[in-house]
């Protein structure tokens, strides 16, 4: 019901899942204690789905090219995104490890949100939506970095092993690359299309194995699944995301109610301000880094004002590493926070995404465009 009341107002429905979640969790109007540990494999499941699926959309070629042009753009987004998030960890007096985790949870946008954006607002075609795509893509790699080292930290291990892990990620991410680009066609082709349940069959349990392994070395489960949608290309691609969307979309739906269950309502008012300040903050800098993104490709003001605020929802990730940070027992005020930090912007987000659509707003943008042109008449003939 909260799915389909969600598709009926045009908003993404995982805010409604993290709210259902709260109102059912622990310390929520109506408290469920009942299948929790059910509940919570679903969860890590979730997640590993959501990742899986989100490495099937690119191949390997295109996440190399997007780093190759994308870079800077996502040097810039890493700069204006994740350092607000650590600084204000800091301010508000937690220790650098919870600095780290609120870095990344500011930093990501939501992939899935955005592209459902895109999609709805008619702008797949337009010149902006690559820009805004290669971010995305440096975001989610810059993931496969990430994760391993928030993890190994939260985890406690020392400078050593943290190296450690850092170099079996390195390693790890490298190795997938340059498999999936060499032999990705092989490892597709080794798959059978023709057999639809084989196929789920093999793709699910190889995830889920991978995962597993990525696991054991402190990698993280949602690395190794990222990394096995990337090895994969071609019809088996194609077939794996049609097969897999249902049970994603379960699980995902499970992996966000559960964060909702693990967190305590009562926490959230001491947190609502520090979370609204904070999504302010941290979406005006996502709309900087898109219009600095797009204007870097050449693309006009309207793109550029497209762009920034396309970028502005976080999701999947950020609650992904809100829960990694709950589960090793971080300041127990970050998971409120987070929870209504990703409340406060997948609602507004893609609300505030359609400003350019008004007639109003184009005229502003019109104005300033023709600003724009007028000061740099005068410069030229002066020249």
């Amino acid at each position: 019901m909260l799915g389909r009341l969600g598709r009926r107002f045009g908003l993404s429905p995982i805010p409604l899942y993290l709210l259902a979640g709260l109102a059912f969790g622990h310390g929520g109007v109506i408290p469920l204690s009942a299948s929790e540990e059910f509940i919570g494999i679903g969860a890590q499941i979730g997640v590993i789905l959501l990742l899986v699926m989100l490495g099937l959309e690119y191949s390997a070629d295109e996440l190399v090219d997007n780093l190759r042009s994308a870079a800077p753009a996502g040097l810039i987004d890493m700069l204006l995104n994740a350092l607000p998030g650590a600084a204000f960890a800091l301010v508000l007096g937690w220790d650098w490890k919870a600095a780290l985790v609120l870095a990344g949870i500011t930093w990501v946008s939501s992939s899935g949100v955005i592209a459902k954006v895109l999609g709805d607002l008619g702008r797949v075609g337009n010149r902006e939506t690559p820009v805004i795509l290669s971010v995305l893509v440096i975001e989610d790699l810059a993931m496969a970095f990430y994760l391993p080292i928030a993890t190994a930290v939260l985890a406690g291990v020392g400078l050593v092993d943290g190296l450690g892990t850092l170099a079996v990620a390195v390693v790890t991410v490298i190795a997938v690359l340059v498999i999936a680009i060499r032999y990705g066609g092989e490892i597709s082709d080794f798959m059978s299309v023709k057999d639809p349940e084989a196929l789920l069959l093999s793709v699910l349990g190889m995830t889920l194995f991978i995962a597993g392994v990525a696991g054991e070395l402190k990698v993280s489960e949602a690395v190794g699944a990222f990394l096995v949608g990337i090895a994969l290309s071609g019809p088996v691609a194609h077939h794996a995301v049609q097969m897999l969307s249902p049970l994603r979309d379960l699980f995902a739906a499970v992996f966000f109610v559960f964060f909702g269950l693990s967190t305590d309502p009562n926490d959230m008012p001491g947190v609502i301000l520090p979370a609204l300040a904070l999504a302010v903050l941290t979406m005006l800098t996502k709309v900087l880094t898109g219009y600095l993104a797009a204007r870097r490709a050449g693309i006009g003001l309207p793109g550029q004002v497209r762009a920034g605020l396309a970028l502005m929802p976080r999701g999947e990730f950020s609650v992904v590493i809100a829960g990694l940070a709950v589960a090793y027992g971080v300041d127990p005020r970050l998971a409120p926070l987070a929870t209504a930090y990703v409340l406060i912007t997948v609602v507004t987000g893609p609300m505030l995404a359609r400003l350019p659509d008004y007639p109003w707003f184009k005229e502003i943008v019109r104005k300033r465009m023709a600003a724009r042109r007028t000061v740099k008449k005068p410069l030229a003939a002066t020249d």
